[in-house]
């Protein structure tokens, strides 16, 4: 367990949590502790590219900022109740929410990234018919602290495992830190609708891009939607991050039955908000993901209407073969079937890639997260789980 995480979460809710604070929030918080606008840039500094959790060590600040800071505020991430590693090298921890709830994270290791996908609520009140978080239900959405503390707890983890790989392979000193960042991309596509986490989720984009936070590039991070329109054209006067659409389907009869949502704001309303939100960010395009349903929506003609939709537009679809949970109806594509309707993506000049599942045998892959988790969650916090709303 990380030094900043508390078991019970109410014993430091007088705090303020810092990880929850963009840097004007910061700035504010500061001056009303008397001190000036900047030192919020230092304080960012510690947090964010040390991975300092303790003000006592931050010796650019003053003592008395420091100390002031010590009885009003904290860097408290997550509490991490359970790891699990995946054969391709993926992770995937299981974090504590607050005393009766949990949600997950994962971290996908590749040779030129590594890419760690964060939830933004715990379950998912959209109910899409494929998904295993829409299962669980919906408990509550995350705040800002506990959305971004995904990501300080990550490289906070990783960075310790890098030190202790190289230092029982070539003896090197273990307080050294690695040299290269581990968490290159950050991708909303864990646990929940961040567009229905708005107020919570747009401060947390602003630090995992701001200078003084994570500093990631706007390409780097992505938010995944399933199709909240007005958020859409919320988001694109917020920030500029890459999107990513929820599509799964080419018409809106489908589409009703497999993402709900599309019932309030169908197919032609979501492909407007999104050229719009390009128009607005100068965007490259937007990335269609599309799971692939055996005998569903996985058709050559149906890949005509969805080729049909985009073509001409600044899009990009990337199929992603469905990955199995406990009680779904559904079955994936054949990987023949699959690459046939790339092929016809293409031939129709659409671009399209096939995702390739990582993470599967630890219930980590797109699609699974939280399929496991209120099971898991009842284990290890026994007596002490109530009030979980879980809906079949």
């Amino acid at each position: 367990m990380p030094a900043a995480a508390i078991t019970d979460p109410a014993a430091a809710a007088e705090r303020t949590n810092l990880l929850g604070l963009a840097r004007p929030d910061l700035e504010a918080f500061i001056e009303q502790l008397g001190g000036k606008p900047f030192r919020a840039r230092q304080l960012m500094n510690w947090i964010y590219k040390r991975g300092v959790d303790s003000f006592a060590g931050m010796t650019d600040l003053a003592k008395q900022l420091r100390a002031r800071l010590d009885a009003l505020a904290e860097v408290r991430a997550p509490e991490i109740l359970s790891v699990r590693r995946s054969a391709d090298g993926t992770r995937k921890w299981l974090l504590r929410a607050d005393a009766s709830q949990a949600f997950e994270m994962v971290f996908i290791p590749e040779p030129d990234r590594g890419t760690l996908c964060i939830s933004s609520q715990v379950g998912c009140a959209l109910d899409c018919s494929f998904c295993a978080t829409a299962q669980q239900g919906f408990n509550r959405n995350l705040c800002t602290a506990e959305i971004i503390g995904q990501v300080w707890l990550a490289e906070r983890e990783l960075a310790r495992e890098a030190r202790g790989a190289r230092s029982a392979r070539a003896g090197a000193d273990p307080g050294a830190r690695p040299e290269e960042r581990q968490v290159t991309n950050v991708v909303l596509m864990g646990m929940g609708e961040p567009l229905a986490n708005f107020r919570n989720v747009v401060p947390a984009l602003s630090i995992l891009l701001d200078d003084f936070g994570f500093d990631l590039s706007r390409r780097r991070v992505t938010l995944s939607t399933s199709g909240l329109v007005p958020q859409i054209y919320r988001l694109a006067e917020e920030t500029n991050v890459a999107l990513a659409v929820s599509l799964h389907a080419p018409d809106d009869a489908l589409r009703n039955e497999l993402v709900p949502i599309n019932r309030k704001h169908p197919i032609a309303e979501l492909l407007d908000a999104c050229w719009h939100y390009l128009d607005e960010q100068n965007g490259r395009s937007v990335t269609f993901e599309y799971v692939m349903l055996d005998g569903v929506n996985d058709s050559p003609a149906q890949a005509r209407s969805l080729a049909r939709l985009l073509k001409g537009h600044p899009a990009k679809v990337n199929l992603i073969p469905f990955n199995p949970f406990p009680g779904t109806r559904y079955r994936r594509s054949p990987a023949h079937q699959i690459q046939r309707f790339r092929d016809e993506l293409i031939g129709q000049g659409v671009l399209a890639t096939v995702r390739r599942p990582r993470g599967d045998d630890i219930d980590a892959a797109c699609g699974q997260l939280a399929g496991r988790v209120i099971d898991r969650t009842t284990v290890r916090l026994g007596a002490k789980v109530i009030g979980v709303a879980v809906h079949p």
